[in-house]
This record gives C-alpha cells, structure tokens and sequence, in this order.
C-alpha cells in the first residue's frame, strides 16, 4: 500500500517515512501544503494520507489539504498530525475531512496502529483476514500461511502479496502494483517487480504444490479467487 506524508519539518518526516517503509508501505513525503495537495492530484492512487496540520504554502495549511483532497475523492483516509490538542482544533480537522488525530509528540507504535486501523476502515479493504487458494494473509500482524505454515516474507514482498490478494480473481498489471507498493522514486526501467513476484511465488510453493501465482505474458499477475 502507497502513503502519502506532507510535513514541513524534515526530520519527522524523515522518521515517519522510514517508520512506514520498514513496515512495509511505499511512502512518498512532501514538506508544504502546496506540494503535497500536488502531490496527491497527479497521482490519486494512495491508500492513505498522512498530514500536517500547520504547513506553509498555502493559506489554512493542513486544513485546507485536507478539505481540497474530500473535495476530490471522499474515500481517502486522512491521518492528520498536529502539536495543538485543543478540542477545537481536532474538531476543525475533523469536519475539515479528517479521520483520526496523532498528536505530537507520538509514540512510533501508536502512529503504526492507527495507520493499520485507518487502512482497514478504507473503502477497498476487504475482509480482515485475506484468503485465496490456501493462502491467508492477516493485515492486522502482516503474516501470511499456506498448509499451515508460516511465509517469510520481506516488507516488500508482502506488500505484492497483499495487493494481489486484495484483488483476487483479476489480472493486476506490472504499473499498477508499482503503483500500489513502491514509491515515487522507483526506477521505471527496471525489473524490480518481476524479481519481487518470483521470491514471493518460490516463497508462497513448497515441494508438490501448485503455484497461486499466475504470471499473464503482456497483461500481468493473477491471483485465482476461491469459488
């Protein structure tokens, strides 16, 4: 899954992009309201925003963000971060769009949890507990298992899997799990997703079994879903 982050002091944005992406989540960041609402026009396919509430670049920073990204797609989970905890401040944000409040300074494991439980709450979340041809994969603790045993797997790779099997039954193209589990700086020329599909699918098979994997020449990769 792809998050945004729009927050103008370097350092936290910094540690909250490395806190996403070692968890397992392609994040993009930008430090002002501008840039950030950009951001999100040009490419509307993240999972989740992750805002600030005082930025510069545009008047009513975050809150007008925030409204601008409603105004174009209702859908949207915004987690907005601020350093004022005044009732009336969370409840500007709140009917400014927003869907729940961290509040600095915050613990990583907290902002982690709200994360996970805004995803789960997101229009194109499915059922809890994924399942497809034997598979399972738990969003909640990011594991998966087949026949009972359970699949290493890297940030990354989970990240495809968890596409895949949220869209069970359907071919998904190379460009749009780049969409969906790597970032903005993703080098296009490469063959980082045909590398990551094969460590899953040698990952996801043991000896005897079938592949749930489906590679489709020219269109892309197919999980079956179960009948």
């Amino acid at each position: 899954m792809k998050i945004l982050v729009v927050e103008d002091d370097a350092r936290l944005a910094d540690m909250v992009r490395r806190t996403l992406a070692e968890a397992g989540y392609a994040v993009d960041v930008s430090h002002d309201a501008g840039s950030g609402l950009e951001a999100y026009e040009i490419d509307p396919s993240y999972d989740l925003v992750v805002l600030d509430l005082m930025l510069p670049g545009l008047e009513g920073g975050g809150m007008t963000v925030c409204r601008r990204i409603r105004a174009l797609d209702t859908g949207v989970p915004v987690l907005m971060l601020t350093a004022l905890d005044g009732m009336r401040t969370k409840v500007e944000g709140l009917d400014a769009g927003a869907d729940d409040y961290v509040v600095k300074p915050f613990h990583v494991a907290e902002l982690l949890a709200r994360v996970r439980a805004l995803l789960r709450r997101a229009p194109h979340a499915h059922a809890p507990v994924l399942t497809a041809q034997g598979v399972s994969l738990d969003p909640a603790t990011r594991t998966a298992t087949r026949g009972g045993r359970e699949i290493p797997l890297t940030a990354k790779e989970y990240a495809v899997l968890e596409y895949l099997m949220r869209n069970a039954g359907r071919i998904v193209s190379s460009s749009e799990l780049i969409d969906h589990a790597w970032d903005s700086n993703y080098d296009g020329f490469s063959n980082v997703v045909q590398t990551s599909v094969r460590y899953v699918r040698r990952k996801l098979t043991a000896a005897g079994e079938p592949d749930v994997i489906e590679t489709r020449r020219g269109a892309g990769y197919l999980i079956a879903a179960d009948a």
